[in-house]
């Protein structure tokens, strides 16, 4: 059984949350930006801290570093442009190693050989306390603690902590509750956009009727589709049973999972709703899912796509421009309030050195953060960062409804979960929904294989 103490402490409801997403993301794009629009007004948009100076770091001249992350494409570039700058400030000459998922194994090989890397970004709280056990992962120093207790709220230290020693820092947030539109299909289908799980099926019937497939599923990466369930059941559920069940103190045959699982079955099993059906959905990756929904004018294979903020890094891959011909409304609700799953990544030392150190803290920093932030497709937890460095008007109040929030979000279940049950490619939850999706019709056997699957993992520690 997991430790709670990787669990996002949760101190008031989650529906204040909600509520500011709904409101953000009904505006539209490329709004202008004011004192009022700052997440922090005495931070200055470019990278300064509170203190209104830039992060200290020490000279680093001759010094070589690895980082490694499972990132590719835009998402990677975009990273690369933060390392560089640390290379200016320091004069340390960093790499970025391409890891593949589970990005645990990976680690392990590297390890195993002799050449870890110094610092790599763990998608899950779970493959931390891996790290931690394994003893690959190094404590965070005096500096680059006081510059994560200067920039992020309790909850995302909390989550970056094992057995109360702080070894994360949550460079990357995401929030997991968004489906991204095709603007034009649901105007040509006349849909709106809805709040609740039946105005949903509505909408994606009044698309159906207009000839253009309703969703886009990415079912070739796993994880998508335990964002998918995560959402319905933290909605339907209830925050307490989420809880329960990330932490595997109810079974995965329990009722409520049933009726999580019948309700997905709702798009999932329903004939010609899913572009490709599930064969096709099942060969289609993350990044095509979203592409495909935004390419094709006002016929695309789907109108609708479901996942995290992140998904702009592929819009732009597209002709379709945020605000505009890509809209996007928080996931609805299908209990009695809409749910708010977040993910994120954390970077983690592997040798403690200067170097590492410096790298850990340069990342907590909103420095850091801030030039990601301007190259779009990104969120920070980091409270520091101006809201006027994000491109566009929907990010801006994304990521102003994440920090808002404190800690009142549920951080996403699989990524809890030990890695080989909920972050291991065709092993565990990852292929139990994988298999659901292909055959809907089968929940009782979906909660079987996911229950013995889950019983394995936790029994045998993360």
């Amino acid at each position: 059984m997991r430790s709670r103490s990787n669990t996002i402490r949760v101190n008031r409801a989650v529906t204040a949350l909600a509520a500011l997403l709904a409101g953000a993301l009904a505006l539209t794009a490329c709004g202008g930006d004011s004192d009022s629009n700052k997440i922090d007004k005495g931070t200055k948009s470019g990278g300064a801290t509170g203190s209104g100076t830039a992060v200290r770091l020490p000279k680093l001249d001759g010094v070589s570093l690895e980082v490694a992350a499972v990132w590719t494409g835009t998402e990677q570039a975009n990273f690369k442009k933060v390392l560089a700058e640390f290379e200016k400030r320091t004069g340390a000459k960093v790499t970025f190693v391409p890891a593949q998922d589970p990005i645990i194994n990976f680690l392990g090989s590297k390890i195993a050989g002799g050449q870890p890397p110094d610092v790599a970004l763990l998608p899950q709280p779970g493959a931390i306390k891996q790290a931690v056990e394994k003893k690959w992962a190094k404590p965070l120093g005096a500096e680059a603690q006081a510059e994560l207790a200067r920039n992020y709220s309790q909850g995302w230290q909390d989550i970056g902590k094992v057995d109360g020693k702080q070894y994360g820092v949550y460079y990357k947030a995401a929030n997991k509750s968004l489906i991204w539109y095709n603007a034009k299909a649901f105007e040509n289908a006349g849909a709106k956009e809805p709040k609740t799980w039946q105005e949903l099926l509505t909408s994606a019937q009044a698309v159906y009727d207009s000839g253009v497939t309703p969703f886009s599923v990415g079912g070739a990466d796993g994880w998508t589709l335990t964002d998918w369930f995560e959402n319905v059941y933290l909605s339907q559920a209830g925050p307490e049973k989420y809880d329960q069940l990330a932490q595997h103190r109810i079974k995965w045959t329990d009722p409520s999972v049933k009726q999580a699982l019948t309700t997905l079955a709702q798009i999932w099993g329903k004939k010609d709703y899913v572009a490709g059906g599930a064969d096709g959905a099942l060969q289609t990756e993350f990044p095509a899912s979203v592409t495909q929904a935004f390419n094709g004018g006002d016929q695309p294979k789907a109108a609708m796509v479901y996942e995290g903020d992140f998904a702009q890094v592929n819009i732009g891959e597209t002709k379709a421009k945020v605000g505009t011909d890509a809209k996007v409304f928080p996931f609805p609700s299908v209990g009695s309030t809409a749910p708010v799953v977040s993910g994120g990544d954390a970077a983690v030392i592997l040798k403690d050195s200067k170097g590492a150190q410096a790298l850990a803290t340069f990342l907590a920093s909103p420095d850091a953060a801030t030039i990601q932030a301007k190259l779009g497709g990104y969120l920070s937890p980091n409270k520091n960062v101006a809201a006027s460095a994000y491109p566009n008007e929907v990010q801006r109040k994304i990521a102003q409804a994440l920090v808002a929030s404190g800690d009142d979000f549920r951080f996403d279940m699989s990524d809890q979960a030990p890695q080989a049950f909920g972050g291991t490619p065709g092993k565990g939850e990852w292929k139990d929904l994988q298999d659901f999706l292909k055959n809907p019709t089968d929940i009782a056997g979906t909660q079987a294989r996911l229950e013995k699957d889950a019983a394995a993992a936790y029994g045998g520690g993360s």
